[in-house]
């Protein structure tokens, strides 16, 4: 990373927006945040689908690189990859953290949201959905709970960007009223993470407005 600011990050006060803030934060890279409204639609703007045209958060632009990148998974992996940090020094290692950022991605976040919509999202009680979802959420929660036995961290015994992704979605468990009382190393690795300086900084920043609208549009324009 070379030029101050010189990546853009589009997010929004979600746990997908948090994990790439909780990155660019340990990593100590200078980034322009742009908050994106959406309850508003902004991510269905045009603007915005010229980043990403899935019109979900985050995002980020890579000014360096002249690079649009989006999906949280990717995002951590390439700012891994450019930056030497949070993940591993051989092929063998790398395999290690992907496979649980994946694990992740595929499971822990649609899960999870999926419990948080059917509990606040869908404006009605659908109790089939809700003890589906919640009966897989403590599978998952269940499946950290094993690994975190046998290792510090979720990849391996150093944090990565595997922590980076899982911890803003099992951080929630409150909100989806989980009771995660069976779960001490997930416990234990909650706090652990949370007690980290770059993560609070990470999760205030989150809750920031960022930048305006017509900002965000200039930094569409120059990307």
């Amino acid at each position: 990373m070379t030029r101050k600011d010189a990546i853009t990050l589009y997010t929004a006060d979600t746990p997908n927006g948090l994990k790439i803030g909780i990155f660019l934060q340990e990593a100590g890279i200078p980034y322009a945040q742009v908050a994106l409204d959406l309850g508003r639609g902004d991510q269905h703007q045009p603007d915005y689908l010229a980043i990403n045209p899935n019109g979900k958060i985050p995002a980020i632009v890579d000014g360096d690189a002249g690079l649009a990148i989006f999906e949280s998974g990717a995002i951590l992996d390439y700012l891994a990859d450019k930056s030497g940090r949070f993940s591993a020094s051989t092929p063998a290692g790398r395999a290690q953290v992907r496979q649980w950022l994946y694990f992740q991605v595929g499971g822990i976040g649609p899960m999870l949201g999926q419990l948080w919509w059917f509990l606040h999202g869908a404006g009605g009680t659908n109790a089939e959905a809700i003890a589906r979802y919640r009966k897989e959420s403590h599978r998952l929660f269940g499946v950290v709970e094993r690994r975190l036995r046998a290792s510090r961290f979720l990849a391996m015994d150093d944090y990565t960007i595997a922590d980076m992704a899982a911890f803003p979605w099992l951080r929630t468990h409150e909100e989806l009223d989980l009771d995660v009382a069976d779960y001490p190393a997930v416990r234990r690795w909650l706090a652990d993470i949370a007690a980290r300086p770059a993560v609070q900084r990470a999760i205030a920043a989150n809750r920031l407005p960022g930048t305006s609208r017509h900002d965000a549009a200039a930094t569409v324009a120059r990307a």
